[in-house]
């Protein structure tokens, strides 16, 4: 089959790859699109030590099912593979399992034409949903975890709450247009790149605004965070917004540099959450979202061939892109 194979920082290629084999409890599914993940390029340029080239990335996939009982099925992948008996899953709390384990991590991923999962890993596909907008179901998950998470915090309703994204990626849109579409009107997303700031002012009726141009946010000035980047320059930037009794969900993951005001957080007693995916109930309840229409049209998506996937990932890394995802298509 044909792959895009991540093959050492800065670089994938697209090659000739062997068809995976299903294992006993798995099946072959023949990808139909997959998206580009902020992790992927975090994997891309070397920074994830999880990710060891020669890989096959990739965990935002849709497609047919091509072997067992479930054949000719249109199905979405949970690419979050658990044990499903441990207390964590038995639960309900499928994302803290220790033994789980993500696609395109450290097993293949969907940049291909087949992969291989667990059959309790597919989740139908309605009619009304095509394959690309399919796709999307996970990080519009990780966006809907986070802000189920977020209400379950919070001592008021979320559309009362003032709420600052930081990223403009997938998931800080996806988180955006839950909000707003669940009657959210004070949703503000700080990006940084113009591209994208410009998709969101035209896809959101958030206000948009750019960190990095001089003009500082105003402390306090937010009872809800998103942090949808994860690094020491954004956590500080939230830090420094929350207001007193806030909350602050961190769900990126681009760095570990220090930036968190852990004496803020004390003395303002102030929620804050580390986020980690979704669980199965959430996946799920994600899916038939996207089928309803929640997050809009979704015309903000961009396709390309996996072909060219290396311009893909090299335009996504320089910031040429305006879309807050790219999904690939075999």
């Amino acid at each position: 089959m044909k792959a895009l194979v991540y093959t050492k920082p800065d670089e994938v290629v697209y090659r000739d790859e062997p068809d995976p084999t299903p294992e006993p409890g798995e099946v072959l599914v023949k990808v139909a699109a997959t998206g580009i993940c902020g992790s992927d390029m975090h994997a891309y340029h070397g920074h994830d030590p999880r990710r060891v080239p020669p890989l096959i990335l990739g965990h935002e996939l849709a497609g047919t099912v091509a072997s067992g009982s479930r054949k000719g099925d249109c199905a979405v992948i949970n690419p979050l593979i658990t044990c499903g008996a441990c207390g964590y899953c038995e639960s309900g709390r499928t994302n803290l399992c220790l033994s789980r384990e993500l696609i395109g991590m450290r097993l293949a991923g969907g940049y291909c034409e087949y992969v291989k999962i667990p059959e309790r890993n597919l989740v139908p596909i309605p009619d009304t949903l095509d394959m690309v907008h399919a796709s999307l179901t996970e990080p519009a998950a990780c966006a809907v975890h986070t802000i189920n998470m977020a209400r379950m915090q919070s001592a008021r309703p979320l559309s009362e709450l003032k709420t600052l994204i930081i990223g403009g990626g997938a998931i800080g849109m996806f988180a955006a247009l839950f909000l707003q579409n669940s009657g959210n009107r004070h949703v503000t997303v700080a990006e940084t790149n113009v591209l994208r700031r410009e998709t969101l002012e035209h896809y959101t009726q958030c206000d948009v605004c750019d960190p990095s141009d001089g003009s500082e946010i105003d402390a306090d000035a937010f009872d809800l965070v998103v942090d949808a980047v994860g690094g020491g320059v954004t956590r500080a930037l939230a830090s420094r917004v929350v207001s007193p009794g806030g909350i602050f969900m961190h769900i990126g993951l681009m760095d570990s540099k220090e930036g968190l005001d852990v004496r803020k957080i004390t003395l303002q007693e102030i929620s804050f959450l580390g986020i980690y995916t979704y669980t199965r109930e959430d996946f799920r309840a994600t899916v038939q979202h996207l089928a309803d229409g929640m997050f809009g049209e979704l015309e903000w998506v961009k396709t390309m061939p996996l072909a060219e996937g290396a311009k893909a990932f090299d335009d996504l890394a320089n910031g040429r892109i305006s879309a807050a995802k790219v999904v690939l298509l075999p």
